[in-house]
């Protein structure tokens, strides 16, 4: 049997911990689990990185992303050992889209009053934008319904996203010729649900799971997440 190997690509103001609860319930399985980093520099660059790691797989690939994840994936899946895309609390790009293009068509989530921006050095150009979110909000709006202690933790360890990221269209949207499941989550407040299901909806998805959980669905919802996860698996794996 060629079972795909997991994939699972972390989103912005996050790293690869914010996966931990779901890769753990993963290993418990018996999957094949692998957590890279993003380095959230543009959606170009982080597309091409996550793209480059799973042709390094040998074997099938099922790519899981999250949020500024999805995006990632949207680009990344479209390697030709990618057989399946997971987009959990994520967004959803067409070709050419952005993810403020994307954004745009609906109301601000409580995450864009939220935001800070900081200076970083990029040698031999103009310094770029670093955007997170405020310290003091990011357990109520990031991660809501995470344990308190978690949350100050994820709290002071984002890895920020770079502003012009923001406008960076997608060069390619891998869900047109790969199947894919989603998870919305209904009481996300750092993405619009609606953006999510729009996107889903859009792209065609195989299944949609709604869950009534925040943003951090992998922290709070973590065995559902394994279970959407683990459909794409049983159905991409193959003789």
């Amino acid at each position: 049997m060629h079972t795909p190997t997991i994939v699972l690509v972390h989103g912005a103001f996050a790293d690869a911990a914010s996966w931990a609860p779901v890769t753990r319930e993963l290993l418990d399985r018996g999957h094949t689990v692998l957590v890279p980093p993003v380095y959230n520099r543009s959606l170009a660059e982080d597309g091409a990185s996550i793209r480059a790691f799973a042709e390094q797989i040998d074997g099938p690939v099922v790519l899981a992303g999250h949020s500024y994840g999805g995006a990632v994936i949207t680009v990344a899946g479209a390697a030709d050992n990618v057989v399946g895309l997971v987009f959990v609390s994520g967004y959803v790009l067409e070709e050419g889209e952005s993810l403020g293009q994307l954004q745009g068509g609906f109301p601000d989530s409580d995450l864009a009053a939220n935001l800070v921006s900081t200076p970083y050095p990029i040698a031999g150009a103009e310094d770029g934008t670093d955007v997170s979110v405020k310290v003091e909000a990011f357990p109520p709006v990031f991660a809501e319904g995470v344990d308190p202690r978690t949350a100050q933790v994820l709290a002071v360890s984002q890895r920020p996203l770079t502003g012009a990221a923001f406008g960076e269209p997608a060069s390619v949207a891998a869900w047109k010729t790969t199947p894919g499941w989603g998870i919305v989550s209904a009481d996300d407040r750092t993405i619009n649900p609606d953006v999510e299901r729009f996107g889903y909806e859009r792209a065609g998805l195989r299944n949609v799971v709604e869950l009534p959980a925040p943003h951090l669905v992998m922290h709070t919802h973590p065995q559902d997440v394994a279970d959407v996860i683990e459909t794409a698996v049983r159905e991409t794996t193959t003789d």
